[in-house]
């Protein structure tokens, strides 16, 4: 169920405002400010998102390199750029090309559409234990009643980043800097209160939970 996007873009700002919204979208992100190392960091990603103007290595060469490697994964890439001719360098290798200034809602619909032509977009739905998930929808059921959970934003982006990555133990780090975008501080209850909520919400007996495992001393994970 995951979909993990590779984002390389230089610039700070930019790139920490993109990668927060893309996480809320329930994209997971890993996101470089160099092409250095983007090869082995595409590993595993269903798509990845090229700055053109990069340090070092520029977002042309990098997509190249990319779709050498991984000729089967979708590029978009970004630049202030606007001469017929930039695009048309990116078109020869890249499968859309956006420039910059961009609204996020443009930037998700282009991901989308490139995700279904690959066909590595989330399922629609998922089956886990006595629970039906509709992620696109924002929807959590009972699979017997039909009855509806509902859970508030943040629950559902702590569950969906946990149904992203089934099966895989999640570090307390991982998850926080996920969800809430910023650096996890050793000793932060907040995750762990909403997982407790979570629990309390999605589990027959949260005192013995059987989807939202702990991993003592690491962090959580759901079993499939």
């Amino acid at each position: 169920m995951s979909v993990t996007l590779l984002y390389v873009e230089d610039d700070r700002e930019i790139g920490s405002a993109v990668s927060a919204d893309l996480r809320e979208r329930q994209y997971a992100v890993r996101w470089l400010e160099s092409g250095e190392g983007a090869v082995e960091a595409a590993a595993g990603c269903q798509l990845a998102i090229l700055d053109v103007m990069l340090p070092g290595l520029d977002g042309f060469t990098v997509g190249q390199r990319l779709k050498r490697t991984y000729p089967g994964l979708p590029i978009l890439m970004l630049s202030a750029r606007t001469s017929i001719d930039d695009k048309l360098q990116g078109l020869e290798f890249a499968d859309d090309y956006l420039t910059k200034p961009f609204h996020p809602d443009e930037l998700a619909a282009r991901i989308e559409v490139l995700l279904r032509r690959s066909g590595a977009a989330a399922p629609a739905t998922l089956r886990i234990k006595h629970l039906i998930v509709h992620e696109g929808e924002h929807l959590i059921q009972e699979a017997v009643s039909g009855k509806e959970i509902l859970l508030t934003g943040k629950q559902f982006q702590i569950f969906s980043y946990l149904l992203r990555h089934l099966g895989q133990i999640l570090t307390k780090e991982q998850i926080y800097e996920a969800v809430w975008g910023e650096a996890y501080i050793e000793g932060d209850k907040t995750l762990m209160v909403h997982i407790r909520y979570l629990r309390e919400k999605l589990e027959l007996d949260p005192a013995a939970p059987e989807i939202i495992e702990t991993v003592r001393g690491i962090g959580y994970r759901v079993r499939a």
